[in-house]
């Protein structure tokens, strides 16, 4: 019998993909919700007998077991909760009041720091 080889064997399924705006990603034929802060990055999906890890960054960002009927839709209420609001953020930006200060630059100064004062203009 030949020993084992020096590097830790991987077992299971192990797949890198771009997580889309729906935050799931397929193992087999069955989706399992991501973290929905995770929405366009790389993640790692692996997976094995028991359970589906997804990792973004080395961060954890998804944890499932693993189900093997066909076509099922595994979902975390914390990512849907987070979906939410992420989408409520979203669609209700934050606009500053009027009593705060904000930079206000005068365009006339970008117009003399490019050397277009009134003497270059036709």
């Amino acid at each position: 019998m030949l020993p084992l080889p020096p590097a830790v064997l991987h077992l299971g399924w192990r797949n890198h993909v771009r997580l889309g705006r729906d935050y799931y990603v397929r193992v087999d034929t069955s989706d399992y919700s991501v973290d929905p802060r995770a929405i366009g990055a790389r993640v790692d999906v692996a997976a094995d007998l028991d359970v589906v890890r997804v990792r973004s960054g080395g961060q954890l960002v998804a944890e499932h077991p693993r189900r093997w009927a066909r076509g099922m839709t595994v979902t975390d209420p914390a990512h849907v909760a987070t979906a939410a609001a992420l989408r409520h953020d979203y669609q209700h930006p934050t606009v500053p009041s009027s009593g705060e200060e904000g930079v206000v630059r005068d365009l006339a100064d970008y117009d003399r720091a490019f050397g277009l004062g009134e003497a270059g203009q036709s």
